[in-house]
């Protein structure tokens, strides 16, 4: 018999507490983004009425399916990779976006927030393992890049997220370190438009190291839904 969604989210509130107070942290500071990405509105519904209050999408085009039928109930959050020609499309719907990783990306949310008079929150993507296949910024970029970012009035940058390399608990803890590291360095900045106050990182397979290293918002998708059903055509 498989565990239904409110089982799971009750499971990973308990590991997010047990792993905060190994390391004298109040869990209750630490958000669970659910990871909705394939998956429908029905089943997201579940996950709100068991206590999920913000989701994080990956898509532009599944946010704007999505965001009717849930924008009243939770708090959209975008954790993608985010198009400069899609800002427009998600601008004026997302609490936070995650994967700030270019000027020319901040150029265009600060214009798109501009133009819909509001200040947009942004974490600043980190690509904390060197490696690739993933998008932000390398870490010893970290200080010019936030710097280039404090001419843009509609962009605050309230902390910073990363995807960490696919390992082993133990052997991803150094890089959840030097994103702490990153993050504390990140808190000293004195500039108008810095407010370090998130720290993303953590996923299905590494949350409670995450927690455990500082991470006050964990994105969670396999671990609430159970596994993803993409379509294999093609």
């Amino acid at each position: 018999m498989t565990t239904s969604i409110c089982e799971n989210i009750k499971k990973i509130k308990e590991n997010i507490r047990e792993h905060a107070l190994k390391v004298n942290r109040n869990p209750n500071e630490i958000l669970i983004v659910a990871a909705t990405k394939t998956f429908g509105v029905e089943t997201i519904k579940e996950a709100i009425a068991c206590g999920i209050t913000d989701i994080g999408e990956n898509k532009v085009q599944e946010l704007n399916e999505k965001y009717p039928h849930l924008k009243d109930e939770v708090n959209f959050h975008f954790i993608g990779h985010l198009q400069t020609n899609k800002v427009k499309y998600v601008i004026d719907k997302v609490k936070l976006i995650h994967s700030l990783d270019r000027v020319k990306l901040a150029e265009e949310i600060n214009k798109r927030a501009k133009q819909k008079g509001l200040i947009m929150d942004c974490l600043v993507e980190i690509n904390i393992g060197g490696e690739e296949s993933k998008y932000g910024i390398p870490p010893e970029e970290m200080n010019n890049f936030i710097k280039e970012i404090e001419k843009y009035d509609n962009i605050k940058i309230k902390g910073l997220m990363t995807i960490a390399p696919y390992l082993p608990s133990e052997e991803v803890r150094p890089y959840f370190k030097k994103m702490k590291e990153l993050f504390d360095r990140l808190k000293e900045i004195k500039q108008h438009n810095v407010e370090a106050q998130f720290l993303s990182m953590g996923m299905s397979n590494d949350y409670c190291v995450a927690v455990e290293e500082g991470a006050n918002i964990v994105r969670i998708g396999t671990s609430i839904f159970g596994a993803r059903l993409y379509n294999m055509e093609g």
